[in-house]
């Protein structure tokens, strides 16, 4: 039976629906019937075409809860829990890293491996139904899955996204200490589960910047005690407010989730001495920036880090954490609005209008 799917044909052109023929199942794969899948602030970026090598026309979904349709010689998922028809599983978006290249070996980085491909933005749509805006997804031989825990559904899931592990992975790359005061640049879905996660690790304090007035409401509930609006401060107002909460010192540790290159001075000037800068919200290229690097960096003897993507220790650990802080941790609640794959196109323009925070493909919906 043909799969429908909406298909990112190239950079700037509306989304299209298609169809695409069954996969053949290889011993190892498995055939997920799509129950929800995201629309993030990367799908946008890719439809700006600001990601180098993606194979366009694409099926966006980089991030996807599936309920399992067939499974070929696979009786568990990664980590061995029995897997049966009708499973809800997600899985790790990173496939085909090659286990053999410096980065896999010695650096221990495999998400920085050359020869790693990504559902639902490096495989072409001409290769199957490999990413989540499609009514199946094709798991290939070898994709990392995780059964759902019985407590979670897709929504909360899919309430956070890739940025639910993603801000999982910036919160643990701080290293942050107990009772340290947090600024999260950004109340996106990214910066949003950085909040979470911050206050679960015992941040003193935790302030969010970020904007509209929802996007703050929603960082109150999930964790930040002070919100700052970037409509309603401006920029020397905010570092006079932070340096009021801070004893004129400044943050001990900031993360910047908001993806914008202004973002970037601002957090270096809002930390303390010897502060510690994670740069968690440019997976894409939006630009350039101006830092002084005397004054933002080595006079202030700063710890500056990236944090691109995640590994599945992310994926696994933030849902343990899910599941069993499901009560706070509210991330269905996050979902603005769920669209069918007809919808794609307003879904995309709603995410980056920002007139929703996290939209939600289901293509299964009437």
């Amino acid at each position: 039976m043909p799969i429908k799917a909406a298909v990112m044909t190239a950079p700037g052109a509306p989304i299209e629906l298609w169809e695409l023929e069954d996969p053949v199942i290889e011993p190892g794969g498995i055939l997920l019937e799509t129950v929800s899948s995201e629309v993030c602030g990367t799908d946008v970026h890719l439809h700006h075409g600001r990601l180098a090598g993606v194979p366009y026309p694409i099926v966006p979904g980089h991030i996807s809860v599936g309920r399992v349709l067939e499974a070929h010689a696979v009786e568990a998922d990664t980590l061995g829990a029995p897997l049966e028809s009708g499973d809800l599983v997600t899985f790790y978006d990173v496939h085909e890293t090659c286990h053999s290249c410096y980065y896999c070996l010695v650096a221990q980085q495999p998400n920085r491996c050359p020869r790693r491909r990504v559902y639902g933005i490096t495989y072409s749509a001409h290769d199957g139904p490999l990413g989540g805006w499609a009514e199946r997804i094709y798991l290939k031989p070898g994709v990392q899955t995780i059964k759902l825990p019985a407590s979670l559904g897709a929504g909360d899931v899919i309430g956070g996204g890739c940025g639910l592990f993603t801000g999982f992975a910036a919160v643990e790359r701080s290293e942050l200490a107990m009772g340290d005061v947090v600024l999260v640049q950004g109340t996106g879905p990214v910066g949003l589960a950085a909040v979470a996660f911050a206050a679960l690790r015992g941040a003193g304090l935790v302030v969010a910047i970020g904007d509209p007035s929802p996007r703050l409401k929603l960082a109150e509930a999930l964790g930040a005690d002070v919100t700052i609006s970037l409509s309603s401060e401006s920029e020397s107002e905010r570092e006079v407010h932070i340096r009021e909460l801070t004893g004129g010192r400044g943050v001990d540790v900031a993360i910047e989730c908001a993806g914008a290159p202004a973002a970037v001075p601002e957090g270096l000037r809002l930390l303390r001495d010897g502060g510690t800068y994670v740069i968690a919200g440019h997976y894409t290229d939006v630009g350039n920036t101006t830092i002084n690097p005397h004054i933002d960096i080595n006079r202030k003897h700063a710890r500056v880090l990236g944090r691109w993507g995640l590994d599945f220790g992310h994926l696994y650990r933030a849902l343990r954490l899910l599941d069993r802080n499901k009560g706070s941790l509210n991330f269905a609640g996050v979902i603005g609005r769920r669209y069918t794959l007809e919808e794609a196109n307003q879904a995309l323009a709603d995410v980056e209008e920002l007139r929703v925070t996290k939209a939600v493909i289901t293509p299964a919906r009437a």
